[in-house]
């Protein structure tokens, strides 16, 4: 379900948030779909629960899950969640646009760029 990199850079709450989401985003997770309860998921990752329900409280925020009280988080099937973080991903792709160009890449560059993405399955 969801994998750790301790090596990785970014905290442990934003890699549990990013593979819930892309478990939503991909249909993983049909809409309405019930996530493990805290506890469940902190004793299948061996972390503390405050972590998963920091991550569970951003997806809330962010639009992807919902959370009933008494019966646990869902996920969503809200196209708004999507467009938010369309909207988000966009915004990076701008930033690292204009470090790339700062640094000297050409436009023909970045378009074979796009192209090889575009190619691949």
């Amino acid at each position: 379900m969801i994998s750790l990199n301790y090596r990785d850079s970014r905290p442990i709450y934003e890699q549990i948030k990013d593979g819930l989401r892309k478990l939503i985003v991909t249909g993983a997770m049909a809409p309405d779909e019930k996530l493990p309860s805290v506890r469940a998921l902190a004793t299948q990752l061996s972390i503390n629960p405050n972590t998963i329900q920091r991550a569970y409280n951003e997806l809330e925020g962010e639009g992807y899950i919902y959370s009933v009280p008494g019966k646990g988080s869902f996920a969503t099937g809200n196209v708004d969640a999507d467009a938010a973080r369309k909207q988000d991903l966009l915004a990076k792709v701008r930033e690292l646009l204009a470090e790339l160009r700062y640094l000297g890449v050409g436009d023909e560059e970045l378009l074979a760029l796009l192209k090889e993405k575009e190619e691949t399955p």
